[in-house]
């Protein structure tokens, strides 16, 4: 049985606000962007090969449906420049730390609570 990731689902009051953040403070890329029957926007997002989905709660999805995901962990070459980019923007460190193999780590908020992981590339 083969399995692989098909996309990560951020549900969020505000999908503009919440693609806008990715964008920049990520580096995501917008895939698609798709106007609903309802009005309401939704977008698919290529975050370094993962594939993000970011709606709004959906009419037609009877499953209870909650804001957020638990954490999104991204690597990344150039770790100094990129805590420093989100701290300028006051954007809230949650923790800051080494790994035992020596790669440096910092968790931070993204929008509607979901935490983000930057790690130090190799």
């Amino acid at each position: 049985m083969a399995f692989k990731i098909n996309h990560l689902h951020l549900k969020t009051p505000n999908p503009q606000k919440t693609v806008d953040f990715y964008v920049e403070y990520t580096g995501a890329k917008v895939v698609k962007e798709n106007t609903r029957p309802d009005g309401s926007k939704n977008f698919r997002l290529d975050l370094h090969g993962v594939e993000l989905n970011v709606t709004e709660f959906l009419q037609e999805q009877k499953l209870g449906q909650f804001y957020g995901l638990e954490h999104v962990a991204i690597d990344t070459d150039n770790f100094a420049g990129e805590v420093a980019k989100i701290k300028a923007a006051g954007i809230k460190i949650l923790e800051e730390r080494v790994l035992p193999d020596g790669r440096k780590v910092c968790f931070f908020e993204g929008p509607e609570g979901v935490r983000l992981e930057f790690l130090e590339m190799r």
